[in-house]
């Protein structure tokens, strides 16, 4: 059982964190084949993918005209949306809730953004509690390897072009990713995210991670 305030629901929720080119959404899409296959009602959640706020985050994002609150505020409510819509039914109904980035993503990004520490929890202290947070960590260099290898260029906000880190996008984007996976590793702790590491082979990261959950699999209902 999960909590949602006074509530408990009887799927399980299972969420990936990890900075771009962790390889943390490849994972997700490994293990949710696997739950399909094992015969688990399985429902995929995406970060920042509500219909109710995509297309203001759009055309914000094209004119650079937010700051750091309302951009915070603006994923706050893409992820209300997804909670009351996508997340909370299913755990309803005993299913298992697959997300790719959760709150600590907020965490991470919105902090180093020049949010609040404090004030950006509060804004989701609504969020459903997990049953396993994963943490797919890998070096700064990895990752941006990975990304800058299979990306024309970089875009405005993705790069933390906004925070005037530097004028050169690469170079910014190093320095933003590398601020957000300071902000991940004082998590580790405070949260209690699960380790993976991401330089490990895809097939290895993938059965830690159907280990990991294998006991919370426990007493969920299969097709």
């Amino acid at each position: 059982m999960i909590s949602y305030g006074n509530h408990k629901f009887s799927g399980r929720l299972f969420v990936v964190e990890g900075t771009d080119g962790s390889g943390k959404s490849t994972q997700l899409a490994l293990l949710y084949q696997w739950l399909k296959s094992e015969g688990y009602p399985v429902i995929f959640s995406e970060w920042n993918s509500s219909p109710l706020v995509m297309q203001t985050t759009k055309r914000a994002k094209k004119k650079t005209l937010f700051t750091p609150a309302t951009f915070s505020l603006l994923h706050a409510t893409d992820f209300a949306d997804r909670t009351e819509r996508d997340i909370i039914p299913p755990l309803k109904a005993g299913a298992i809730v697959l997300a790719d980035r959760y709150i600590y993503t907020a965490f991470a990004r919105d902090v180093v953004r020049g949010c609040d520490p404090k004030w950006v929890r509060q804004v989701y202290r609504f969020a459903v509690e997990p049953a396993v947070r994963f943490f797919f960590r890998a070096p700064l260099e990895v990752a941006l390897e990975r990304i800058l290898s299979g990306r024309p260029e970089l875009k405005y906000y993705e790069a933390g072009m906004d925070r005037g880190f530097s004028d050169d996008e690469e170079e910014s984007f190093r320095m933003f990713q590398g601020k957000i996976l300071e902000e991940y590793d004082k998590m580790v702790s405070e949260f209690g995210l699960t380790v993976i590491d991401a330089t490990r082979s895809i097939l290895q990261q993938q059965q830690e991670m159907r280990k990991l959950i294998t006991p919370h699999l426990k007493g969920l209902k299969k097709f």
